[in-house]
């Protein structure tokens, strides 16, 4: 994401930190086994995958994983450059039960409005000691970065349906851009992971930089994920069903097996649109509108670098998502 500029850092005033190297994965795997933990880990028998891992920190605590959005989201988002101060707010974040990509987002906000210093990482670990004090500043914390923009006054908060972003900037990699605005469960990137062919060429390619294919192309992620994770598959299976045809006809066929059913595989996807856009009905009839699927001002205004561009897919092609 470094590389490709699409890594948010400062609170989306980049796309680029000069950091990356030391929170990154390759150096998070060399310290976790110097120190006696694990760079693979996995959460059940079998995963050929094994995307999780075991990292001791030098506090006598292991964290279980540092996983990559939380390694951005308490890293490069706020500029802090140790792995072990990531860590530890990793551990705490587990412990209070909060989330970590709200949780970083929200002391960037608090860093945005100058109550922390930026890059400090003990700093954000005293403030984020606040919460489970119940102290007035942990209170406010804990409600997340919407919230703690609002009391400081902050209006810069890279935020869709009071959800903050994950680790990818929508400016760099446009169609999880389209992704952020139009999912129900507001800035997932686990709805439409348009990383894929943006950015990893998988399942084809579409350029991340400009306009054109992305709406079709998180639209038809969004639907995909949709079913996946209707079925209880682990959401990683979508990179192998979008890179081999035997894949998705192997999925329903499990299905089918399963549950008696005669499935096509047009009848499974058919099943991701009907739950999509009953997620969707849901979100109407709890009052949200169309003004909901849009992406933070600044965004569309801020050019970002190092590509010096900023978001341009406009309202009314968003407002053509749920037509299918």
């Amino acid at each position: 994401m470094n590389e490709a500029g699409g890594l948010p850092t400062k609170n989306f005033a980049t796309g680029r930190f000069e950091h990356a190297d030391p929170i990154g994965g390759e150096t998070l795997a060399k310290i976790a086994e110097e120190r006696g933990g694990s760079a693979t880990h996995r959460c059940m028998p079998g995963c050929v995958i094994g995307c999780s891992n075991e990292y001791p920190l030098p506090s006598g605590k292991t964290i279980s994983p540092i996983e990559y959005e939380t390694a951005w989201a308490f890293g490069a988002h706020c500029e802090v450059s140790s792995l072990d101060d990531i860590g530890e707010l990793n551990w705490l974040s587990n412990d209070l039960g909060l989330d970590t990509i709200e949780t970083g987002g929200t002391l960037g906000v608090l860093m945005e409005a100058g109550i922390i210093p930026w890059g400090d990482g003990k700093k954000a670990l005293e403030a984020l000691e606040e919460v489970g004090k119940g102290s007035p500043l942990g209170r406010i914390i804990g409600q997340g970065s919407v919230f703690a923009g609002q009391a400081f006054g902050i209006t810069r908060i890279a935020a869709v349906k009071g959800q903050h972003m994950p680790a990818y900037d929508p400016r760099g990699i446009k169609g999880i851009g389209v992704t952020y605005a139009t999912t129900p469960m507001g800035a997932d990137h686990t709805a439409g992971y348009c990383i894929t062919a943006n950015i990893l060429k998988v399942g084809g390619i579409v350029d991340p930089l400009k306009r054109e294919g992305q709406l079709d192309l998180s639209r038809n992620l969004q639907i995909a994920s949709t079913l996946i994770d209707s079925t209880g598959f682990c959401l990683f299976v979508a990179f192998a069903i979008l890179d081999n045809e035997d894949a998705m006809p192997t999925i329903v066929e499990m299905l089918n097996t399963r549950f008696g059913w005669s499935l096509s595989v047009e009848d499974a996807l058919a099943l991701g649109k009907r739950t999509l856009k009953v997620e969707r009905d849901f979100n109407v009839q709890a009052g949200f509108t169309k003004e909901h699927d849009r992406l933070p001002e600044f965004l569309m205004k801020e050019k970002l670098a190092p590509h010096d561009i900023h978001f341009d897919i406009g309202e009314e092609e968003l407002d053509t998502f749920y037509n299918f």
